[in-house]
């Protein structure tokens, strides 16, 4: 069993990146991801403002980096980082065979999306995507209910496994990995890319 494992990083005192180590199946330390993108943003009218990121983390400084598990190559984006695509589109290229995105979501302004993107970037890049979110409301800052329904989503955006609203639980789904290579034979998506006409998605 290969671990991501969420945790916060001080880098030196003062220094904060949210990170998720990423630990194999023999309990090697492979290295850790660093979130992208960090929010700030109003959660709903009826809720208390929460997404204060940007004033105690750092944005990662690591890239995108795949990782090389015992059960295939692994990437990770972190919560809010699942609003953007690139970063998303970035991994499939690093090789990433399945992505782990571990969440603290609650309902309100993003519940919409929650199954809505993240099955996008499974068959925009032909992986497999874990969403993970937990349950419950969290004292003293009650900012509303997270709503659990992790899921697992193959990389034709077919939901193999999902989780329930309210229960803490472990969700199990089986990622047949040569579905990978069968839908990136079929949907040429990374042959058929355009790099050249880009330039404006890295225009400052």
């Amino acid at each position: 069993m290969a671990l991501i494992v969420p945790l916060y990083e001080e880098e030196i005192t003062g220094v904060y990146y949210n990170t998720a180590a990423v630990i194999d199946a023999d309990g090697t330390f492979l290295g850790k991801y660093r979130k992208s993108h960090l929010p700030h943003v109003q959660a709903g009218p009826t809720e208390a403002t929460g997404f204060w990121e940007k004033f105690y983390f750092r944005p990662g400084n690591l890239g995108y980096p795949v990782f090389e598990t015992a059960v295939g190559k692994v990437g990770v984006y972190i919560c809010y980082d699942r609003h953007f695509p690139e970063g998303a589109r970035a991994l499939g290229l690093n090789g990433a065979e399945i992505v782990f995105n571990p969440s603290a979501t609650v309902a309100g302004l993003s519940k919409y999306l929650w199954k809505l993107e993240q099955p996008a970037h499974a068959v925009a890049n032909g992986y497999y995507l874990g969403a993970i979110n937990r349950v419950g409301v969290e004292a003293p800052w009650n900012m509303g209910d997270f709503y659990g329904e992790s899921y697992l989503v193959d990389p034709r955006g077919q939901f193999v496994a999902t989780g329930s609203l309210d229960q803490s639980e472990v969700v199990i789904g089986d990622a047949d990995m040569d579905v990978v290579r069968e839908v990136r034979n079929t949907w040429q998506f990374y042959r058929d890319r355009r790099p050249e006409t880009y330039h404006r998605l890295t225009d400052l």
